[in-house]
């Protein structure tokens, strides 16, 4: 399946800001030792497997760099890769290749540990609980963090603070005096009917009261599997359900089995490990 990439205006940003920081105002190793004049052409493989993403941006770290340089993918984004895989051949200038190299592996490589990652809770979670992703993004990156979700087989949830609404305890805590949760629900349908709405419970009896106020989708929040399950049974489908709060991969499927509809999982963006990849010269 082929996953649409981000806005092209976000892989050149990402790009520019990459390259400005690395290369500065001139690559000087290379100056000192290629010659300007000379050619090459090189590819980008991976040395485990693995689940590719992040070749678009890659791509336009090359082209920020050389847009001369010739460019042809062998692999696209959310495909599984096995050792030793080539997922881009560049042709070109030799000095281009150089400066642009770290860069563009280095989108690569912690994409791909997202996407990796993002698999493995997938594969753990089955076909009926769908994994979502969370907020705890490197700032700046999160558009291609959470396309990196997508390419390992899991789901976007919200973006940012505008596109959905979910009232959490801290939110609750700060209410006025005498405003209710049926107020805030009451007052967000107002603000934007079309927005999913979502509110965090961590008792049984929160959760009567939110079916009873129609949310969309009831958060269970660092509940026990016995809990999640009785969650489950008293909502009855007239909600939504999404379990959160210290899901790791050895409890992903045990709480899916609970019924649930959603598991979000922060440690898919904020606690990954970089796949190897590596760029070789195969000629010049």
């Amino acid at each position: 399946m082929i996953i649409p990439p981000p806005d092209p205006a976000i892989l050149r940003e990402a790009a520019s800001r990459a390259l400005g920081e690395d290369r500065g105002p001139a690559d000087i190793t290379t100056l000192a030792c290629v010659d300007s004049e000379a050619q090459a052409s090189a590819r980008i493989f991976t040395k485990e497997a693995c689940v590719l993403a992040g070749l678009p941006v890659a791509e336009h770290v090359f082209r920020e760099q050389d847009p001369a340089l010739k460019l042809t993918a062998r692999q696209q984004d959310g495909a599984t890769l096995k050792t030793g895989d080539t997922v881009l051949e560049i042709q070109g200038s030799a000095a281009s290749i150089l400066t642009a190299e770290r860069c563009a592996l280095n989108f690569i490589q912690q994409l791909s540990g997202v996407a990796t990652q993002t698999r493995l809770f997938v594969d753990a979670a089955g076909s009926h609980t769908k994994i979502l992703d969370t907020r705890k993004t490197i700032p700046g990156l999160r558009a291609l963090q959470k396309y990196a979700v997508r390419c390992g087989g899991g789901v976007n949830h919200r973006f940012g603070l505008y596109d959905r609404f979910l009232v959490k305890d801290n939110h609750i805590a700060l209410m006025k005096e005498g405003r209710s949760l049926a107020h805030a629900v009451k007052k967000a349908r107002t603000l934007d009917p079309k927005a999913i709405l979502e509110v965090e419970a961590d008792r049984i009896d929160q959760v009567r009261d939110m079916v009873e106020l129609g949310v969309d989708v009831i958060l269970l929040d660092n509940m026990s599997l016995e809990e999640m399950r009785a969650c489950v049974v008293l909502i009855a489908g007239r909600a939504k359900t999404e379990a959160s709060g210290n899901m790791t991969l050895d409890r992903i499927k045990d709480v899916a089995a609970t019924g649930v509809d959603f598991i979000s999982v922060g440690a898919l963006t904020h606690t990954i490990r970089a796949i190897d990849f590596s760029l070789e010269i195969l000629s010049r």
